[in-house]
């Protein structure tokens, strides 16, 4: 920390090792905050964060997913203040862009968009980076597409993605599970597997999730009740896996067992082969009948 004295009070000076450190405390900051995880599905993509409400707080409105527009929502972590700020001017551009062209904005243009704002709070003095990064998912044209910007200016698109803590290991977890090919269904109940990963708490009352449908269109979030469901099919399926398994395992023992008993048998019928040869007599020349 004390090699980034002096280098670290303004976001436009570079340190002697090429570095910003100003920057890289705003992606700190992303680190410290809850997950959220995007995923794309062949029938649409999934937003989804973990807000853990307090006892006395309305459960029903989430701080951390924001709808853009009608096709376009995005999933925050991080700093949530910097977040509105962000989302704000989203909206104003995706409303400019359907006055000006009297269409729909794509989802890769908001992203573009918001990591360009994000990047103009790097290069002024007097100014601090966001502290936030942004899921963007949408469908639009071209189709499902998800995008994440972050505190530096960057945007890169993914089919599924997580930041904020624990976002390493989560993302360990989806290159693992995650397929191209999984519908709408099966990468909501993933979602919830993938936050449910490392949290503290188990079920889906600390999860909030949307999804936008390809062949809708539109903005929708998923009820606590809808979260319920998934989250039951997937332990039956998890149970179903395991008693899979755990059938297997009882084939592949009686198999081995099996094999076992044969060899029993083959070296039980050469014992009695060699005591034949034993007991049977001799002619006087010596040679046996």
């Amino acid at each position: 920390m004390m090699a980034s004295r002096g280098y670290d009070m303004t976001p436009t000076m570079y340190s002697p090792d090429g570095r910003i450190y100003q920057v890289e405390y705003a992606m700190e900051t992303v680190k410290r905050g809850a997950i959220a995880i995007g995923l794309q599905a062949k029938d649409g993509a999934v937003i989804a964060v973990e807000e853990k409400s307090r006892d006395l707080q309305v459960e029903d409105i989430t701080q951390k997913i924001f709808q853009v527009d009608d096709h376009i929502g995005i999933a925050a972590a991080g700093y949530i203040p910097d977040a509105r700020i962000l989302i704000d001017n989203a909206r104003f551009f995706s409303q400019s862009n359907k006055l000006t062209y009297d269409e729909s904005v794509e989802v890769g243009a908001v992203a573009k968009h918001l990591a360009d704002q994000a990047h103009q709070f790097t290069q002024y003095s007097g100014v601090r980076p966001f502290g936030v990064a942004l899921i963007v998912a949408g469908v639009d044209r071209k189709g499902a597409k998800i995008f994440v910007t972050d505190p530096s200016g960057t945007y890169v698109p993914y089919t599924a993605v997580a930041i904020g803590g624990n976002s390493d290991e989560v993302t360990d977890f989806l290159e693992k599970n995650y397929k191209k090919e999984m519908l709408m269904d099966d990468v909501m109940s993933l979602a919830i597997s993938a936050i449910n990963l490392k949290s503290d708490e188990k079920g889906v009352k600390h999860i909030r999730m949307s999804r936008i449908r390809t062949d809708t269109k539109l903005f929708e979030k998923v009820s606590q009740e809808e979260l319920a469901k998934h989250a039951q099919a997937r332990d039956q399926h998890a149970q179903a896996k395991d008693q899979h398994a755990q059938a297997k395992d009882q084939h592949a023992q009686a198999k081995d067992q099996h094999a076992q008993a044969k060899d029993q048998h083959a070296q039980a019928k050469d014992q009695h082969a060699q005591a034949k040869d034993q007991h049977e007599p001799e002619n006087p020349d010596g040679s046996s009948k």
